[in-house]
């Protein structure tokens, strides 16, 4: 290879000083076509040399001898380091034999935790088991952490107060993986907090779920007795309630424990225990009083199935483009939408007929007028007159209305239905028409509706209406319509609406200041995490609607208001007369204000019998759970609360509304900060489903489970066989060995490190696997701790980090600035950024570098490593300490119990327990910055000669080529940690001057270095493609770039600093294919 000294003056200005000498020596020496041989041959046919100058042969020979002192130096330098290298490969086979003589000593059953009374601290094996097991670790440190009362909250403590309020899951559900996100995520932050001083409080609750609940404890009713809740009655329908929930709910806070949740459980509650019914009644009774609460008559979003009212965001809605059949609950077909349908209207007096069109057109039995625009001159004739109604003769006005009707829509006449439309409604209170409803409550066609289509179902009247409308002539076909289908969130029913008195909350003001509470920069109360939230925030609120809080169901706090019934009414309906409404706290306090409204006449009263929206007592939830209304001790220490964790997806079900009766009823936000985490969805990215077969249960990957066992699962549920099949089909697909044991620890990692993923989680389970692997991996972490430490190891108070090798002063570097990241990351709601410093450290730092790189230290007790011994023995112990510590928050159980093992020092109170010892705290004057560069140099070489080797393990012996004095001496002083590292038999620290042997393999680390691995087998072709590929690669990229430096209008059109770092990028690819190039030669 022949390389010009004009290519090195053009293009390596600043490396020609260097480069010259070696690349003239490359030329000059490593000429592929000349041999010794050749030129003795060349010698013979030349005439004989000049005598030499004397001065000059001298000089050659000292020049001769010197070289040879060199080489005689470096061949006894290579065989000291062999020499060294095989003292200390003998020293392990020692231990080995040593190792192997005391396994076959070793007692199994040193290593088998002995059995622990529930609730007392766990009994430990002799001996650290030789692998870890999530179920023998995980075993009995829950009972006795609650036992010990380390959850329970002092409110009379001086600590700063944490706070925060568990989600209320529904008394009727199971643990799924949502709840355990939850419960990962708030855990960690407070057994953080716990750890860092603070007064921490979490509440535990369960919410009544109104509807969820009665519609279990109905079906196990009809199931088990063939009865409805009114064969029943009220009253012992509502015992069967509670004698359910007292045998059968609750089942998901004991599954919480088994995740590690370090829950108040003294403070307990229950959305309709005594306390926080009394919350609920005084929250009604007060905004009645203040006149956010009303009542009155307006359409309501009717659920047929479930027999009640719900609020609009408990509506999902279904795009449909076109005609599509759909299943509907209680209907054996499937039914149609997305359709327009026409029918005439004859007008009264025979002046012919209005065409209307509607997708519901059942609904126009209730139609009590035709609209049509003021302007449009096709119907100014039928201004004031009348169609009648083809089934009950009932005379429809023809009224202007410019506000709803759009001439240019159909056929420019409007239907109006004002007790089952929204705009209808709206046009029905403008013109003072008639409000009929024709639906019952579980809709079907009522009186109302005629005799002709009484007691059908409201799909099925659809299609009746639709042949009677063809039968009498007024059928005018049908066509395609672009729609959106309301359905209930909870039943999949499609929502009717339905004209009802209920109870309202005005949302108007307290609306306003809970937006402004997020979004007042000069005077921000809440803050929500992640920042995108914001503007939903913001757009809910702004468009808000008053709050509908009635529901028709028996299961939940019955509104506190009593109907006035007079004696001389003339009308006895309940709720005939809107003014006999009394709003009170009890029947009693009831009866005295209808005496004092009602002076000496004799009334009845009669409690409303709809009960609260079930959201209503949850948005009271931070409040009630303190004591409100009570001035109670924890309402003092604890309100308002730190910060609220819950799914995006109930931002205005649930968070919303906190914020608004909190700010109203408590004086104060109701939490200062609010994280949404992410919803969990499948590996492939779809909604967890039962059809699906994709529902992951955190037991079954905290325990395992077989293949068989998901399926028996599946089996045992309500889906019908064509849904069963596709779901095992499913189950097979994803999990064919059924789901390894993970243990609550790995689960709970995994999980956090997800929320980076700020809106949907797509959870595969085999990185909770990958998890369970990395716990053995602190495991085995210990266990070699443990056995260099000693029995007799006592840790010291403290530790000087410039006293100490250079690898300790490394790994308290990195360490301390690992506790700075995941303190300022948790601090920040950036939850996955803690999991991965905190991984990173432990994995790629501790165990990868610091472990392997002090075992020399520890290999056959060499006198000349005694003080580095001790120091890596302290170092260790620190290290181990500080990041089970560090890693407690996100895995309990295994940092517990690992940290019951670590020996402590002698002059300290240690904590009983790792969950009430401080949380690690960042050391001024620890971060070691000159440390870290060399260590990163250190690492560099070694991931390149780990590279050269490729998989193979066999040590073999390395050289390094240095090109400036710095790294030189760098790499020269640590060869120790390099050889370890790489696993090397020997290392050679050379510079360019020097020779490298042949048969080695080479690559370039960076600029200053190269290094050199000596070749085996198939590696040297590898090796040699590699860099050969690494060349081609450089020379396309050198090649692009001078295509565009060379393109024409270059100079003018490009800004001179992108053509600053053009040339610059181009200089620095071409000294690397130089460094290459050269690479590949024996110097």
């Amino acid at each position: 290879m022949k390389i010009p000294d004009p290519f090195l003056q053009r293009f390596y200005p600043g490396k020609r000083r260097y480069l010259l000498p070696l690349l003239r020596s490359l030329n000059t020496h490593n000429n592929p076509h000349s041999s010794p041989m050749e030129s003795s041959d060349i010698k013979k046919d030349q005439p004989p040399p000049a005598p030499e100058d004397p001065e000059k042969k001298k000089k050659k020979d000292e020049k001769a001898r010197e070289k040879q002192l060199k080489k005689e130096k470096f061949l006894q330098k290579q065989a000291q380091q062999q020499q060294a290298q095989q003292a200390a490969n003998v020293s392990k086979k020692s231990e080995k034999k040593t190792v192997k003589r005391s396994a076959e000593d070793e007692n199994p059953a040193d290593y088998i935790d002995p059995d622990t009374t529930l609730g007392d601290k766990k009994q430990m094996s002799r001996q650290l088991a030789k692998q870890y097991n999530p179920t023998a670790v995980e075993k009995s440190w829950y009972e006795w952490w609650e036992k010990s009362k380390y959850f329970v909250a002092d409110a009379s403590s001086t600590k700063p107060p944490f706070v925060i309020v568990l989600p209320p899951p529904n008394v009727t559900g199971a643990l799924h993986i949502g709840h355990a996100l939850t419960a990962a995520i708030e855990d960690t932050m407070i057994r953080w907090r716990r750890m860092s001083g603070y007064n921490t409080l979490w509440v535990p609750g369960m919410d009544h779920a109104g509807i969820a609940t009665q519609v279990v404890v109905e079906k196990k009713i009809m199931r088990e007795r063939q009865l409805t809740r009114h064969d029943l009655g009220r009253e012992k329908f509502i015992e069967e309630v509670w004698e359910w929930k007292n045998k059968h709910g609750g089942t998901i806070l004991q599954q919480l424990r088994r995740l590690g949740a370090s829950l108040d459980w003294s403070r307990e509650c229950f959305t309709m225990d005594d306390k926080r019914s009394k919350g609920v009644t005084e929250a009604f009774v007060k905004l009645y009083k203040q006149g956010l609460v009303y009542r009155d008559l307006r359409l309501v979003n009717w659920d047929c199935v479930l027999r009640t009212a719900i609020s609009d965001i408990e509506v999902d809605y279904i795009d449909i483009k076109e005609r599509t059949l759909l299943k509907v609950p209680g209907y054996d077909k499937p039914v149609e939408f997305g359709v327009l349908t026409k029918f005439a209207y004859t007008l009264e007096g025979n002046l012919g007929e209005v065409v209307v069109a509607t997708t519901r057109i059942e609904t126009m039995l209730g139609d009590t007028a035709i609209a049509v625009h003021p302007s449009d001159d096709r119907y100014s004739q039928f201004h004031g007159k009348y169609a009648v109604h083809p089934f009950n003769g009932r005379k429809l006005p023809i009224i202007c209305d410019a506000i709803l009707v759009d001439p240019k829509f159909g056929t420019g006449a409007v239907k109006i239905t004002p007790a089952h439309d929204p705009n209808d409604f709206e046009v029905g209170k403008r013109h003072n028409l008639e409000f009929i409803n024709v639906f019952t409550d579980d809709g079907e066609i009522n009186s109302n509706g005629g005799s002709e289509f009484l007691n059908m179902p409201r799909f099925k009247a659809r299609e009746a209406i639709t042949e009677a409308l063809q039968k009498k002539g007024l059928y005018r076909g049908s066509e395609n319509n672009e729609m959106r289908l309301g359905v209930c969130s909870r039943s999949n029913d499609v929502i009717e609406p339905m004209i009802k008195p209920q109870w309202y909350v005005n949302c108007s003001d307290i609306a306003k200041e809970a937006l402004n509470a997020v979004t007042d920069e000069e005077n921000k109360r809440v803050e929500i995490f992640p920042k995108q939230y914001v503007a939903d925030w913001k757009r809910w609120l702004e468009n808000i609607r008053d709050w509908c809080i009635s529901r028709q169901l028996w299961w939940g706090h019955q509104i506190p208001a009593w109907y006035v019934t007079l004696e001389d009414d003339t009308l006895q309906e309940l709720g005939a007369y809107h003014d006999h409404w009394i709003v009170a706290r009890n029947e009693e306090e009831a009866r005295d204000e209808a005496n004092q409204k009602y002076n000496g006449k004799k009334f009845n009263l009669t409690r409303d019998p709809d009960v609260l929206d079930t959201w209503f007592s949850s948005g009271l939830f931070p409040l009630t759970v303190l004591g409100w209304p009570d001035d109670s001790e924890d309402l003092k220490a604890f309100y308002p609360t730190s910060v609220l964790e819950t799914g995006h997806d109930i931002l205005f079900f649930w968070v919303a509304r906190m914020v608004m009766l909190g700010m109203k009823l408590g004086g104060d936000v109701p939490f200062s900060k609010i994280y949404l985490h992410p919803m969990i969805r499948d590996a492939h990215g779809r909604k967890m489903s039962k059809s699906l077969g994709n529902v992951i249960d955190p037991i079954e990957v905290i325990n395992g489970i077989s293949l068989e066992g998901l399926n028996k699962r599946l089996e045992s549920g309500n889906l019908d066989p064509k849904e069963l099949a596709v779901a095992i089909e499913g189950q097979k697909k994803d999990f064919p060995n059924g789901i390894d044991e993970c243990g609550a620890d790995a689960l709970r990692f995994s999980l956090v490190s997800y929320t980076a993923q700020s809106d949907k989680i797509n959870l595969d389970i085999q990185r909770v696997v990958g998890y369970r692997q990395w716990c053995n991996k602190l495991w085995n972490a210990v266990r070699f701790a443990m056995s260099k430490l000693g029995d007799d190891y006592i840790p010291p108070a403290t530790l000087s980090p410039d006293a100490l090798p250079f690898s300790c002063q490394w790994i308290l570097s990195v360490l301390n600035k690992t506790i700075s990241k995941t303190t300022k990351s948790l601090e920040s709601y950036e939850f996955s950024q803690a999991t991965t410093a905190v991984y990173s450290w432990w994995q790629y730092q501790l165990c990868d570098v610091f472990i392997e790189v002090i075992k020399p230290y520890f290999s056959g007790n060499d006198p000349k490593f005694t003080s580095e011994r001790r120091f890596a023995q302290d170092t260790l112990w620190f290290c181990l300490d500080n990041g089970l510590r560090l890693l407690h928050p996100f895995m309990p159980f295994v940092t517990e119990e690992l940290w019951q093992r670590l020996p402590s020092p002698k002059e300290c109170n240690r904590a009983e327990s790792i969950m009430i010892a401080d949380y690690p705290s960042a050391i001024e004057g620890w971060n070691n910055e000159t440390v870290e560069s060399k260590m990163y140099l250190i690492e560099s070489t070694v991931k390149s000669l780990r590279s050269l080797a490729k998989e193979r393990r066999d040590r073999r012996p390395a050289f390094v080529l240095c090109r400036t004095q710095a790294v030189t001496d760098i790499i020269s002083s640590h060869q120790l940690e390099i050889t370890t590292l790489a696993n090397l038999s020997s290392l050679t620290v050379i510079r360019e001057n020097e020779a490298v042997p042949s048969g080695y393999a080479t690559t370039v680390v960076n600029e200053s270095i190269s290094v050199y691995l000596e070749l085996q087998g198939v590696n040297s072709a590898e090796a040699e493609l590699g860099r050969k590929k690494k060349i081609e690669e450089l020379n396309k990229q050198i090649e692009r770039l001078e295509k565009i430096k060379n393109a024409p209008g270059y100079e003018e059109k490009v800004s001179l600093q992108i053509r600053s770092k053009n040339e610059e990028k181009l200089v620095s690819l071409k000294e690397r294919l130089l460094l290459e190039e050269t690479a590949g030669l024996n110097l």
